[in-house]
């Protein structure tokens, strides 16, 4: 069986900026909700290995685990609006 070919997320040059100051920064709400959209994003995307490796080590430098992120940005949600839409921008979640 031949190797899945790697692939070049459209998003990767803006997001590769995002993880990198993911791990220089702190677990603050919008770095958690950040982490956790950039982990949907990129389950099981056949490429960007570095930026998966990366987004696990933010996880591990955290101390938390994908569930333990999960449920603390669904908590965030229900009480905060970090990503705001407006008619000229929307929060990128594709």
């Amino acid at each position: 069986m031949a190797d899945k070919k790697e692939l070049t997320h459209p998003q990767y040059k803006k997001d590769r900026e995002a993880v990198t100051g993911l791990l220089n920064g702190e677990a603050t709400d919008f770095n958690l909700i950040e982490l956790a959209r950039l982990r949907i994003r990129y389950d099981g995307f056949p490429g960007a290995k570095d930026i998966r490796q990366d987004l696990d080590r933010a996880l591990a430098n955290w101390s938390l685990t994908e569930d333990e992120l999960m449920e603390k940005t669904r908590e965030i949600h229900q009480t905060e609006m970090l990503y705001k839409a407006t008619w000229t921008k929307k929060a990128d979640w594709s």
